[in-house]
């Protein structure tokens, strides 16, 4: 079953684009993040449209009270960093790697695209989440880009 408004997140350990963990306890511990997670960094709608749009609205997300915003994907590190790098993402949007999918099964927003290549993915989604605690969640349906974008979660908070 999914997480869920009102659920708290749970404990694991994702990949800073150095490679030191990060736990989840820490990211999220006694802040407000916007984490908004894409199927595959350097994909179509991900690079066109998703992490721009926060990139583009990173000031605004912020001065709504959000400490930190964050891209999740199930790739490796040195992927998320090259990412961000090729972005243009710099201090506005966090990137963070999933490599094994463990977050994105954690959650329940796993998906397996093993029928396109892919392998075990995450769901396209973003969610507001206050001290550990998921205030708002928009998953995207299948092959759709309408409730995760920057824009949704700025008129979120």
């Amino acid at each position: 079953m999914p997480i869920a408004v009102g659920d708290k997140i749970p404990s694991v350990n994702l990949k800073k684009t150095d490679m030191s963990d990060l736990s989840t306890d820490e990211l999220f511990g006694g802040r407000k993040v916007v984490v908004f997670a894409v199927p595959g960094a350097f994909t179509p709608t991900c690079s066109n449209q998703h992490l721009p749009g926060y990139v583009a609205q990173a000031d605004a997300i912020k001065a709504k009270g959000v400490d930190e915003i964050v891209c999740l994907s199930v790739n490796d590190a040195f992927v998320m960093g090259a990412w961000g790098e090729n972005q243009g993402t710099g201090d506005k949007v966090t990137m963070l790697a999933d490599g094994n999918g463990e977050f994105a099964k954690a959650v329940g927003l796993d998906f397996d695209g093993s029928g396109i290549g892919f392998g075990v993915r995450s769901q396209r989604y973003a969610m507001i989440v206050n001290d550990g605690v998921v205030e708002a969640l928009n998953v995207e349906a299948p092959m759709k880009f309408e409730v995760s974008d920057a824009a949704t979660i700025l008129a979120a908070l």
